[in-house]
């Protein structure tokens, strides 16, 4: 069996003593894949990525690659290139010793380097702009000069730090699929940190989910986002319809669902819980079947629940339309275009339907975590 490339034992990371921004993380990165660290401001994913760059020592634990505890390396001996969010180019130089500087410092010989320098510039395909300076490209230039000076040196490990932040939103999608790619095609490990769950769900073979310091998910995008092992996840990962209610029966890993209005759905159990805890049952909105009151969506098989049609808002290729429930006056239902001509108009009765697999019951986010 091929031992993890990384692996973080016990790591503890406190600034203060009292707070844990990482809690006790057991996290093992395979070889050759792509992990992104998720979460929002303040749950430990970019500290754990400084931890393993070496720019930030852990309170408790250690972190090995391949099988070496990293401790009492200083970040330039770990053999693990770097792409920070502003790219951190050095305007005085040219994009050609921009990408040769951490071959310089290593002792390269110059023959060498611009070898490896011409090599790189291809690989991004930007190999005509060897003599311009960084304020001479554009932000997507930028940030792929910064990758291709973060992989010139042929790390074991490439890490970037929110590198698309700066971007807007169309040159962001565009070099989510560069980077990808780019990924596939070299076989380097990388780990990437983000606040984005779209990039995240774009890029990654796994993602880990952070919060307050601790991974709540680790899986691969499909299993995080049809699959959230607790509230928290189905929360921060894609739009989704929260309904509280209490457990009422249990089968396996099935379950039936008392909600507002004493209605009774049927989900999925994500852990096991006894009969009669809290739970928020989650479903994401493109799982939603919706027409008009007394139509055939009746005679669908799953659950069926009742509401009145507030919104409706034309999106090009789909619509959404928000539908007030007993418990939930903002539950919010996707459909294709093609379907718009269900939808009664605003403030007509609807009739909301969907598979039972598609309905997850999980613990109360407050009881969860």
């Amino acid at each position: 069996m091929t031992l993890p490339i990384v692996r973080f034992v016990g790591i503890g990371k406190t600034y203060d003593g009292v707070t844990r921004v990482v809690d006790d993380l057991q996290l093992d990165i395979e070889r050759g894949e792509f992990l992104t660290l998720l979460g929002p401001s303040g749950s430990g994913k970019t500290t754990t990525l400084m931890m393993l760059a070496g720019f930030e020592t852990p309170t408790s634990g250690e972190i090995l690659l391949d099988g070496k505890p990293l401790s009492r390396l200083p970040p330039y001996r770990r053999q693990i290139g770097m792409v920070f969010q502003n790219y951190a180019l050095f305007p005085h130089m040219t994009v050609a010793e921009n990408i040769g500087f951490p071959l310089s410092v290593r002792g390269i010989a110059r023959d060498e380097i611009a070898r490896r320098v011409e090599r790189a510039l291809d690989m991004v395909q930007l190999g005509a702009f060897g003599g311009r300076r960084p304020a001479q490209l554009s932000g997507g230039q930028q940030q792929r000069i910064a990758v291709a000076r973060a992989l010139v040196f042929e790390p074991k490990l490439v890490l970037m730090d929110e590198p698309l932040g700066a971007l807007d939103k169309q040159l962001r999608e565009q070099m989510q699929l560069e980077i990808r790619r780019l990924h596939q095609r070299l076989g380097v490990t990388m780990v990437y940190v983000t606040h984005d769950q779209h990039e995240a769900l774009t890029m990654s073979d796994r993602i880990a989910v952070f919060h307050r310091g601790k991974i709540q998910q680790l899986a691969g995008p499909e299993k995080i986002y049809e699959e959230p092992t607790n509230a928290f996840v189905a929360r921060f990962i894609g739009e989704n319809n929260r309904l509280d209610g209490h457990l009422e029966a249990v089968r396996g890993n099935r379950c039936t669902v008392r909600i507002a209005g004493d209605a009774r759905i049927e989900g999925a159990l994500a852990s096991p819980l006894a009969v009669g805890c809290g739970v928020t049952v989650s479903l994401r909105p493109e799982r939603v079947q919706i027409a008009a009151a007394g139509n055939t969506i009746s005679t669908m098989p799953g659950c069926h629940l009742a509401g009145t049609l507030r919104e409706v808002i034309y999106l090009g290729d789909h619509v959404r339309a928000r539908v007030a429930l007993p418990g939930n006056d903002d539950f919010t239902v996707k459909r294709p275009i093609d379907e718009a001509h269900k939808l009664p108009a605003t403030g007509g009765a609807v009739e909301l339907a969907w598979v039972p697999e598609h309905c997850r019951a999980l613990a109360r986010e407050d009881e969860a975590i």
